[in-house]
């Protein structure tokens, strides 16, 4: 049984704040999960889907984020608890019927979860997703730690049906990837069948349904204002005539602070984990007590710009900071020395910073940055294509997956990115704007999620473009989830269907559709050429499983290579492919066979002949 299943009431167990997120979603009776995966949220996604295969849930991996928060809709406007999972640019793509559910309402609990991504450690910005809860108007919760993550998705449910709305869930990667010890408590029944009562003057927003939606959804918000000022995840902690609001992970840090300066008699903290509506009567009654107040939120200036209105509105007159030059930034991520260092520089203490240990005589760590991995079939790929496009002025949009790493060197094959799909209709844009090849890439998940429109928009307008699909059978970067076109037989998984990329690209009407096997690169490059030779659209599909996903499915057979005696020195292996595997020491080329997955790629590119199977 899985660990997250097995526990019993009162069972400890430590979690990763995904694990923990995913257990509080199974003990308030969800009935009904959605995804699309996403880092930071894809480990919620995966103990789901994992569960859902022993226990009455149902999960899936939608196509996209907006499907996914669809068929989540459905399911609550059925009477059913149900949860969408995504990253925040996710929401991005949600928004659209987002917004109109706010207006539509829901019966069961409906909990959408959005995983912000401070740093931006896997992702392409830093927005701030409690935003959309002011837009949308809808309610917004923010845990400080993973076992209050864990308590807080079940409140979520609840506060969904109380107020008859989705309910945001807002996490960030620090709460995302942490692990704390959580308590577990009994799992809710589930119920797995619900019952759509037609009704469509509510249910259908044509305008003149809308409007009344409308007065319905600010009364509901009304509701839940009332419900911040009460929550238990709005509180205040603390004495003395110096205030700090706080949210998130930063709660944590200002406690901290509060204890390594001394001033815990001086400070008292408002942390507010209901943070829209914000419970504004509490605020006020905060602020009428302090003489100064620091708000630490990351990212965005949401709490304070709220802050500061309320103050105005009381007629206050005392300094409220936040986001300032010399205080915090909007930009990255808090740590505990920041959070300390500007609560002393903005209540005017002495502070000494604790000297930091010498390390001049410690090596520097070798630097790890992202890279694809030794036998990735991308790289050959880009190899190929580089080949073929030899002469030609190219750009190349490329989209979000393990392959935007072909913006390193030596490949230095991307040229362009916004958003998941937007190598298509980048794509459309470079080949009216210039007259270079253009030369998109594509993964296939990235293509099903929202490329498709894009294709069918080159072929409507004619546009003189090549897509270059990279199907390696899996949703790789996030950990390889299932998307339409993958066997799910593989994974020993009935009743799924597949979809296939060459069906839908010929259906589509792309005139020129090659599949290429990447690892076998002479054949490829010609096949390649001469469809970039092509006027108008042109597909190419190079087709061969993720060598990780392959590992994974014991599907990896191949010997691994060695560097022979035949070597001169040429470089072609490192200087055109870059592969992870290769090592130089003492001037000498060498294959790691720790790394070396026995694609042969290199091999056929060397012009001496010399990398050979490594005998065992």
């Amino acid at each position: 049984m899985h660990k997250l299943l097995a526990g019993h009431k009162g069972r400890r167990m430590f979690l990763l704040g995904n694990e923990a997120i995913a257990r509080g979603a199974v003990e308030a009776g969800l009935a009904l999960g959605a995804t699309y995966p996403g880092t930071p949220s894809s480990e919620i996604s995966n103990s789901l889907f994992e569960m859902s295969r022993e226990s009455d849930l149902y999960f899936e991996y939608s196509v996209n984020e907006k499907v996914a928060l669809e068929v989540a809709a459905a399911a609550a406007c059925s009477g059913l608890r149900s949860m969408a999972i995504m990253k925040h640019v996710g929401l991005n793509v949600a928004a659209d019927p987002l917004l109109t559910l706010a207006y539509v309402g829901v019966k069961g609990g409906m909990v959408v979860v959005t995983a912000d991504d401070p740093l931006m450690f896997s992702s392409q910005n830093e927005q701030d997703n409690r935003y959309y809860g002011k837009l949308a108007g809808l309610p917004v919760l923010e845990p400080s730690s993973v076992e209050e993550a864990h308590e807080m998705v079940r409140y979520a449910f609840e506060l969904s049906e109380k107020v008859r709305e989705p309910v945001l869930f807002r996490t960030t990667t620090r709460i995302n990837h942490s692990t704390g010890v959580v308590t577990f408590a009994d799992v809710a029944p589930v119920k797995t069948r619900g019952d759509f009562v037609k009704d469509p003057f509510n249910w259908v927003p044509i305008p003149a349904v809308a409007r009344n939606l409308h007065v319905k959804l600010l009364k509901n918000l009304e509701e839940a204002e009332h419900l911040s000022e009460s929550s238990p995840y709005n509180f205040i902690e603390g004495e003395g005539r110096w205030g700090i609001i706080c949210n998130g992970v930063s709660y944590n840090y200002v406690r901290d602070g509060i204890k390594d300066l001394g001033i815990e008699n001086r400070v008292k903290i408002l942390r507010i984990g209901f943070s829209h509506p914000l419970p504004e009567k509490m605020i006020k009654k905060f602020l009428a007590g302090c003489e100064k107040v620091l708000v630490a939120e990351e990212g965005e200036p949401y709490m304070e710009e709220a802050v500061k209105a309320f103050a105005q509105e009381e007629k206050l007159t005392l300094s409220i900071k936040g986001k300032a030059r010399e205080l915090f930034s909007r930009l990255y991520e808090f740590e505990p020395a920041l959070v300390r260092k500007t609560m002393a520089n903005y209540f005017e203490l002495s502070y000494t910073p604790a000297v930091s240990p010498d390390l001049s005589d410690i090596p520097e760590i070798p630097q790890r940055p992202p890279n694809l991995c030794a036998g990735c079939s991308h790289r050959a790929t880009y190899y190929i294509v580089k080949r073929a496009a030899k002469g030609m002025q190219t750009i190349y949009p490329t989209d979000i997956g393990c392959y935007t790493l072909g913006i390193l060197p030596p490949l230095a094959m991307a040229d362009y990115l916004l958003c998941m799909g937007s190598s298509l209709g980048t794509g459309c844009g470079f080949s009216k704007a210039t007259d270079k090849k253009v030369i998109s890439f594509i993964g296939d998940s990235t293509f099903f999620h929202s490329g498709i429109a894009g294709l069918v928009n080159a072929i409507f307008n004619n546009h003189n473009m090549t897509l270059v699909i990279l199907d390696n059978g899996t949703t790789a970067m996030t950990g390889h989830q299932p998307n339409p076109g993958v066997d799910m037989a593989m994974l020993n998984l009935n009743g799924y269907g597949r979809v296939s990329i060459e069906q839908v690209v010929r259906a589509i009407g792309v005139p020129v559709v090659t599949t290429i096997e990447p690892l076998k690169v002479k054949k490829s490059i010609e096949a390649v050429r001469q469809a970039l030779e092509y006027k108008g659209v042109s597909v190419i599909i190079s087709t061969e499983l993720c060598t990780l996903y392959a590992k994974s499915l014991k599907l990896d057979t191949k010997r691994v290579f060695k560097i022979g005696d035949k070597c001169r020195g040429h470089r072609n292996c490192i200087d055109d492919l870059g592969c992870p595997a290769f090592f130089t020491k003492d001037g000498k080329i060498g294959i790691d066979p720790g790394l070396c997955t026995g694609c042969a790629v290199c091999a056929q590119i060397c012009p001496e002949n010399a990398i050979v199977p490594l005998k065992e």
